[in-house]
């Protein structure tokens, strides 16, 4: 479906043109279209080389590290110089496909290959063919007052972006050895990476290419940037799953784009640059760009003045020169009617125009590398935008601590800040917002009352972890907290202020409207749950997740920015509807 396009000029001409709709004369619509109109990237074949680059991937994962190194011509020592240089020169630098400026010329070409200025030029030539000077000297300037414009402040911008671009270096460990020499560390700039490196891997470092773990130790690795899910993911150097279909799902794998946020690695490099997972989608987004509604507005309205002119110009030559018998006198006129009809000016204006908001803009530090995007987004009726990070500061903060039945629950929350407080793993973000929620260390005073016992680790499988703590040396406590479904499948009972009752399926039915209420306002919700042991236990394992107490739930919300709400006030007052894409239940 393409709705009609038409151009208003009433602000610029005082005069109404009305939006018309081009439904006849195809051939003259489709020559300018072909012309004007750039090419798409070819989609079919950008998923031909995304599937392959998926099973390479899947094949590299399950394979030994034995096989994986011989594939890709490499060692456990790395690569040497030669090795990596040999490599560099066919595959091109590690980059991912991104939009790069046009030369000089090829932008100021862009800007003279326009309907309206080819019109224009059209006319200034027979203008100077009929001896009329005046008039084509005035129609060449205002063309060249335009695209000169126009070129200008676009070449400005593009060279303005890219020395921003400059400014941004990242680099990488990487484990190289000389010929005959022993291997060492070297910080190489990421763009010189090659299949087979060996990588070291450390908090805060970003992930530079698609990599296979080697070795990896408490390796949590934020990957937002490619599933929009702001909780890191455990990477471990074992095997996955056969069954995995889902690259981004095996935890022997980092992708580029992603950031690691705390632990070890030690990686090979598998793809770079273009053939990365992040490279494939690069490849689908990044093309040649499609015209604007405004360009197809100004075309369309290009279009219907050329459809004016051949029927008008005829029709007053014949009539003049049957009329008045000089048919030069008749051509010439028409020639002047061909020219009345053309607003020389509207390039030049609509440049003009566009450029002030340009330089408006830019006081604001926004960099216009298009003009006609200007009045594209200045149109915009819908936006449509990403939630984390964007509307929401990408931090949780604890806003609800309830019981079974969804009353407040000081002691779910003391429960679960023992938990968060002891564990040893990657404090994530909701352990974070747990600590910080309330002072709760001076009341409880964990260190003084609680004395830790052991741990069970959360992993990714049973999706909860426990800790187990000593209190006053009175008993041990075993406390549990996870995913909600996850909670309830080891326990049998549940207690709500003081006391227990059995929780079976039945019971569980009723405490669905709380957790759906829970959900249904956005919120992130985990269950804890404890069980009490005999001091004389040793050894705590998986197995002892079991016939726990359900106390209650923690809420969380990624809250949103300060800025978010005026933003969106701001938008709804200029009529832009806010469409949230989000991935959160």
């Amino acid at each position: 479906h393409k709705p009609s396009l038409g151009l208003n000029l009433s602000s610029l001409s005082g005069k109404i043109v009305p939006e018309t709709r081009v439904q006849s004369m195809p051939f003259l619509k489709n020559h300018f279209y072909r012309l004007l109109q750039p090419e798409r990237p070819k989609g079919e074949t950008v998923k031909a080389q995304a599937a392959a680059s998926l099973a390479s991937l899947l094949e590299m994962a399950k394979a030994d590290v034995p096989t994986v190194l011989k594939q890709l011509h490499s060692s456990p020592e790395g690569l040497t110089e030669s090795q990596a240089g040999h490599r560099l020169t066919p595959r091109g630098p590690n980059l991912v496909v991104h939009e790069k400026p046009d030369p000089w010329y090829k932008q100021l070409f862009r800007n003279f290959r326009t309907p309206f200025t080819l019109l224009l030029g059209v006319l200034s030539l027979i203008s100077f063919l009929t001896h009329d000077v005046a008039g084509g000297t005035v129609i060449t300037a205002m063309a060249l007052i335009s695209v000169t414009l126009g070129f200008y402040q676009e070449y400005r911008s593009s060279q303005a972006a890219e020395k921003l671009k400059a400014m941004v270096t990242n680099r990488a460990t990487v484990l190289r050895r000389k010929e005959g020499g022993p291997s060492e560390n070297l910080e190489e700039p990421i763009q010189n990476l090659v299949p087979g490196d060996i990588l070291h891997l450390a908090a805060g470092d970003m992930v530079p290419a698609d990599l296979r773990l080697l070795s990896a130790k408490d390796l949590f690795v934020s990957q937002a940037a490619l599933t929009g899910e702001s909780l890191p993911v455990e990477k471990l150097a074992v095997s996955p799953d056969s069954t995995t279909a889902n690259p981004l799902e095996m935890p022997i794998l980092c992708f580029m784009g992603s950031n690691i946020l705390s632990g070890t690695a030690t990686a090979v490099v598998l793809r770079t640059g273009a053939g990365t997972y992040l490279g494939t989608l690069a490849e689908t987004v990044v093309g040649r760009r499609v015209l604007t509604a405004f360009e197809q507005g100004v075309n369309r309205f290009t279009i219907l003045m050329l459809y004016f002119m051949l029927v008008m110009v005829p029709l007053v030559f014949l009539i003049n020169g049957l009329q008045k018998h000089n048919w030069f006198e008749a051509f010439m006129f028409a020639v002047a009617v061909a020219v009345g009809l053309t607003p020389e000016m509207l390039p030049m204006i609509v440049t003009v125009n566009l450029a002030k908001g340009a330089l408006m803009m830019s006081r604001k530090k926004v960099i216009v590398k298009r003009l006609n995007s200007i009045q594209n987004f200045g149109a915009m009726d819908v936006l449509c935008t990403d939630k984390t990070g964007t509307l929401t500061q990408n931090k949780v903060a604890l806003l609800k601590y309830e019981d079974a039945r969804g009353s407040k629950s000081p002691k779910t929350l003391e429960y679960a800040y023992l938990n968060s407080f002891y564990q040893t793993g990657l404090k994530n973000l909701l352990d974070v917002a747990v600590l910080a929620f309330a002072d709760l260390e001076k009341t409880l005073k964990p260190q003084a009352n609680y004395k830790k016992v052991d741990e069970i680790p959360f992993d990714f499988v049973r999706r909860r972890m426990s800790v187990v703590v000593e209190e006053e040396g009175k008993r041990d406590l075993l406390i549990c907290k996870g995913a909600q479904e996850e909670i309830f499948s080891v326990c049998d009972q549940m207690e709500i202020d003081g006391a227990r009752t059995p929780l079976n399926e039945e019971t569980q039915k009723g405490l669905k409207g709380v957790l759906e209420n829970l959900n249904g306002d956005g919120l992130r919700v985990i269950a804890v749950a404890y069980k009490e042991m005999p001091t004389d236990h040793v050894g705590y394992s998986v197995k002892d997740e079991c016939n726990l107490v359900l106390l209650g739930y923690l809420a969380f919300l990624d809250p949103p920015k300060e800025s978010t709400k005026e933003a969106v006030a701001l938008l709804k007052d200029h009529g832009v509807t806010v469409k949230v894409l989000t991935g959160d239940n």
